[in-house]
């Protein structure tokens, strides 16, 4: 299905994508999360706070998951949420319990500290959100959220099989 893109005019001193480009949803997907993933980073830089650790608490804080299971959610490997969550426990973010249903397990619990830093990031996430979001037309900003929420819960909810595996982009701290 082929659908005509109007490309509009850059807004920093960044070379144009080419029109090759600008019709490759995937590049444009890319490119838009690793965009907004950066001036993310960048906002909760002043907490102390990654994307990283910001996922792990926002997924964690009203839950009883294991490391694993968080790492799942997020996708991230064993090894960097290991990392991570010694991290938020070195911050007093949060904190290994064990499970009160499985003995053997730990589950990640938020601290009250942890809590409160991340309605701080839900904030500022919200304002960057809030800000990129604002280069839309007001009537498309509500559809293009509802869109691509329905695109990460439906259609692409989880990575087709190929070989080799693309590798995800890494959340930065």
């Amino acid at each position: 299905m082929a659908t005509e893109v109007t490309i509009p005019q850059q807004q920093t001193g960044a070379a144009a994508p080419s029109a090759c480009l600008i019709t490759n949803l995937g590049w444009m997907l890319d490119h838009a999360s690793h965009a907004f993933g950066s001036e993310v980073a960048g906002a909760l830089a002043p907490l102390g706070l990654g994307q990283r650790g910001f996922c792990v608490l926002s997924a964690a804080v009203d839950a009883e998951y294991t490391q694993t299971q968080l790492a799942g959610m997020i996708g991230l490997d064993k090894t960097t949420m290991v990392v991570t969550v010694d991290e938020l426990e070195r911050l007093g973010l949060a904190e290994r319990v064990p499970s009160p249903t499985d003995r053997r397990a730990r589950v990640i619990k938020v601290t009250d500290a942890g809590r409160e830093r991340l309605a701080e990031g839900q904030d500022i996430i919200q304002r960057v959100q809030a800000n990129v979001l604002e280069s839309l037309p007001d009537g498309e900003r509500e559809t293009f959220v509802n869109c691509l929420a329905q695109l990460v819960t439906g259609r692409l909810a989880s990575p087709a099989e190929c070989h080799p595996p693309l590798r995800r982009r890494e959340l930065r701290a």
